[in-house]
């Protein structure tokens, strides 16, 4: 073991006087996940600006608007009140609200078994997600409206008399439709953009270690220092577990740095420390596996750097490193098949307020599978090379 951590110690030391090492690996994904944090600080927030047009100036109308201005939906709607259903739909148009809700007259009559004409939602294409939101409240705000009015012509026909009609409509708008909707599952906090990209800046830089490695295996075999050490009292395992060592170390400070600064600069938020620690580990781990099938493939330093090149960007593309890899079903599917990928998604569930295993072990079984499949690859190129 002394000799593994002074061949890993040996290694640490050459790259910590590698400017460049220090740049591309602790230095530039700090800034550039910084600067994806302040130019999409707001990117996140959802909010909607809905008008409201209350033609028909009753209690039953003056209940949508309330709704509207639940504390369940406090900070995500605001209200804005127009007089006629023109001046909403000029304010839509013109982008001053997202949404309008116009009620029209008669609405609260239609309770005592009066006529009044659909509630109407006037949405614009450039904010579907917020007409959404508008259209889902009115809708489930008319469906308790009907209900309350299909109780009240209930106990008409039972026999109720018609002057107990608005006693009964009073009563009726108390009541709630017996059956509810509840969502229960995993955790739905809203991911900030620090929370996706830093660890995903973090992991593409890291991912450049895979080159580093290789290239300073080759050129430490130019200078012969291979040859001395192979020439000590020395194992190749030990000197194969010292390197090894040394990569897992490299990768895992600087995924830690930047996962660190993120937290503490930026804001970026993960439920589970303990799950981003196993994350950055795994990737550490998959780096070391990935420059080891680098070195198997490669002859020479050139070679090396070009081989790692190619890996490093397929993985950072086909992972999601610099879109949402959620984004399509194709790259949900391509993701599945990188270590970066599978962390990515992890700290997207971290980020949203997921915890344990939940989070972290299909990500975690996915990057050990990668980390095996390279490992088992890499020992098959080592065995038909020395094949005669």
């Amino acid at each position: 073991m002394r000799v593994v951590l002074t061949i890993a110690a040996k290694d640490l030391r050459q790259r910590m006087r590698d400017r460049s090492a220090w740049v591309i690996v602790f230095l530039a994904p700090v800034l550039i996940s910084g600067l994806m944090a302040l130019a999409f600080s707001n990117s996140s927030e959802f909010r909607a600006d809905i008008g409201v047009v209350d033609l028909d100036r009753g209690p039953a109308a003056t209940g949508l608007t309330q709704v509207l201005k639940s504390p369940q939906l406090e900070g995500t709607v605001s209200t804005r009140s127009y007089g006629d259903e023109a001046a909403a739909r000029r304010a839509v148009d013109a982008g001053r609200v997202h949404a309008a809700i116009v009620v029209p007259e008669g609405f609260t009559a239609a309770l005592r078994g009066g006529g009044a004409r659909p509630v109407t939602v006037l949405d614009s294409v450039d904010y579907g997600l917020q007409a959404q939101l508008a259209r889902a409240v009115t809708e489930s705000y008319v469906a308790q409206v009907n209900a309350d009015r299909l109780s009240v012509a209930t106990a008409v026909t039972a026999g109720a008399a018609r002057s107990d009609i608005p006693e009964l409509a009073a009563k009726a708008a108390v009541l709630r439709l017996p059956e509810q909707v509840r969502p229960q599952g995993l955790a739905d906090d809203p991911l900030k953009v620090i929370s996706y990209f830093g660890p995903s800046m973090g992991m593409f830089f890291v991912l450049f270690t895979v080159g580093f490695g290789a290239r300073g295996y080759f050129i430490e075999q130019q200078q012969g220092t291979l040859d001395r050490i192979a020439a000590a009292p020395v194992g190749r395992g030990a000197l194969l577990l010292g390197k090894s060592l040394s990569t897992f170390v490299y990768s895992l400070a600087g995924l830690a740095t930047v996962t660190l600064v993120s937290w503490l600069a930026f804001g970026a938020r993960w439920a589970d420390p303990a799950g981003v620690a196993a994350l950055s580990t795994g990737m550490a781990v998959a780096v070391v596996c990935l420059t080891a099938l680098v070195i198997a493939l490669a002859r020479t330093e050139r070679q090396a750097e070009g081989i790692a090149s190619v890996v490093v960007f397929a993985l950072a593309l086909l992972g999601g490193n610099f879109v949402f890899a959620a984004g399509t079903p194709l790259m949900r599917s391509l993701t599945l098949f990188t270590p970066n990928g599978w962390a990515l998604r992890g700290f997207t569930d971290l980020g949203t307020g997921v915890r344990g295993w939940a989070a972290v072990g299909a990500p975690l079984l996915g990057i050990a599978a990668f980390s095996a499949a390279v490992a088992a690859l890499t020992a098959l190129i080592l065995r038909l090379r020395r094949t005669p």
